[in-house]
């Protein structure tokens, strides 16, 4: 046999091999890639479903800090008899703020907008606070601030918690 001969013989058994080869080496290409594409689905599906439930957490949460942080629960939680206008002015700034504290990793489950709301409706309801304590007089009684407290909350025609709890429900809604 020639050289020649030996090459064509070469040619001839390792062509139809790196035929098949290359056939095998697209599907299963192909086959990978899909397999990829759909676990990187299910992952997705996965994590969406693990997200709505700490999102819903999440308000569910806020919805209570509202409900936490609003002046007559305050007034519930924290009054007792003989107290003073400002230690009651400040148990219920503190008590307000350690809410905040204790609810502001939610904000990362919540939109930016409605986060905003929030602290808007905190700050708003510690500007009443204080505002109602500096229309007192001196002499005032911690009676006379609630009294004065509960006047102010009902000359209001917005409640801003109510407002961050409408906007908490809307976007909760969204999920569904």
């Amino acid at each position: 046999m020639t050289p020649l001969e030996i090459l064509l013989d070469i040619v001839k058994l390792t062509l139809p091999g790196l035929v098949v080869f290359a056939t095998v080496y697209v599907l299963m290409k192909q086959q990978t890639q899909q397999l990829l594409m759909t676990r990187r689905s299910e992952q997705q599906a996965e994590s969406r479903k693990i997200t709505i439930h700490l999102r819903l957490q999440a308000y569910e949460r806020l919805s209570l800090y509202c409900e936490r942080i609003s002046i007559p629960n305050l007034l519930l939680r924290l009054r007792t008899e003989h107290m003073t206008v400002s230690s009651l002015k400040w148990g219920m700034m503190q008590a307000i703020q350690q809410e905040f504290e204790h609810n502001i990793t939610q904000q990362i489950y919540v939109s930016d907008a409605l986060w905003q709301v929030l602290k808007l409706a905190r700050d708003t309801t510690m500007e009443v606070i204080d505002q109602v304590a500096a229309r007192l007089p001196q002499e005032a009684t911690s009676e006379d601030y609630v009294r004065e407290l509960f006047g102010f909350l009902g000359e209001q025609e917005k409640d801003p918690l109510k407002t961050a709890l409408l906007a908490i429900k809307k976007e909760a809604a969204l999920l569904q």
